[in-house]
């Protein structure tokens, strides 16, 4: 059978429907991914996540391997780098440095998207535009009017806008710093970050309608991220639990390396419990309770 980026498309979508983190009962989601081109919102050279043994990450060109290009854009587990030391590195061959940017696997964009639960005509602003796929996803959803995205890099923001255009998705694409949000496009029934942070901005929570759902990576002391979901109350303030461990590049004004007592995290963290913490934010900071774990 011929290799197309329909058949990957709907083979990729097929073995993340038999996986616990897949779509579930999301049938939007399912929906929306085999009807999104994934291909449509990748560069022609992205960098493979993986180390070659010379200590460089490989380039794969499009023009050069179009069948291994294509491939790993539907690679459910397989995250594309599109940019390395925000932008200094050209993609021009095997490269070195910090990932910066990228276009999240298939199967983390799915688990994601999921657990935010937006509803159609959900107001939802999404922090971190990168290439603008989660962005498509969310306007097949919610409607592409009701969906305003953000993203600190210029020339990313400005690609993404592009591509979602060509497809007839105008979604409004702010470039900006996506720790402010956006309040003039809110308020929000959902607000969703693609980079992870160490604390949550008080922006975010600001802009959410009263019972709206914040879903954001944050850092933590178990050598991963946790995917925070939090429920706002209107006032500037969040509870809520976290429902799945990812990794996700950290948000650019958060880079800085600060104490996790500081960040109000327990002094021990049990990992196997991680299901069981719980999280309070608002106006007076941040605070991870675990039962039988005192607090800082």
């Amino acid at each position: 059978m011929t290799m197309t980026a329909e058949s990957l498309r709907r083979r990729c979508a097929d073995e993340m429907s038999r996986t616990p983190r897949g779509f579930a009962d999301a049938t939007w989601l399912h929906e929306a991914f085999l009807s999104v081109p994934r291909e449509h919102f990748v560069p022609d050279q992205v960098w493979w996540p993986a180390l070659r043994e010379d200590g460089l990450y490989s380039l794969i060109d499009r023009t050069e391997r179009p069948r291994a290009w294509l491939k790993s854009v539907y690679q459910p587990g397989a995250a594309l780098i599109t940019q390395i030391d925000d932008g200094q590195v050209q993609p021009t061959g095997p490269a070195h440095g910090s990932f910066s940017s990228s276009i999240s696997s298939s199967g983390v964009v799915v688990e994601l998207l999921r657990h935010l639960d937006p509803g159609p005509t959900h107001r939802i602003l999404e922090v971190g535009t990168g290439t603008g796929y989660t962005t498509a996803l969310l306007a097949c959803r919610a409607g592409a009017e009701n969906v305003v995205t953000i993203e600190i890099d210029p020339q990313l923001a400005a690609r993404a806008s592009t591509r979602l255009a060509e497809l007839g998705i105008h979604t409004p694409v702010i470039t900006g710093d996506g720790e402010l949000g956006h309040a003039a496009g809110g308020p929000y029934d959902r607000i969703v970050a693609t980079a992870s942070v160490r604390h949550i901005p008080p922006a975010w929570l600001q802009q959410l309608r009263p019972g709206g759902i914040l879903l954001a990576p944050l850092d933590s002391p178990l050598g991963c991220d946790l995917l925070a979901r939090l429920e706002a109350d209107g006032n500037g303030s969040a509870t809520g639990d976290f429902v799945a461990q990812v990794e996700f590049m950290r948000l650019r004004g958060q880079r800085e390396r600060r104490s996790y007592a500081a960040l109000g995290w327990p002094e021990k963290v049990d990992l196997e419990r991680w299901q069981e913490l719980r999280f309070d934010v608002g106006p007076t900071g941040q605070k991870i309770s675990q039962p039988g774990s005192p607090c800082k």
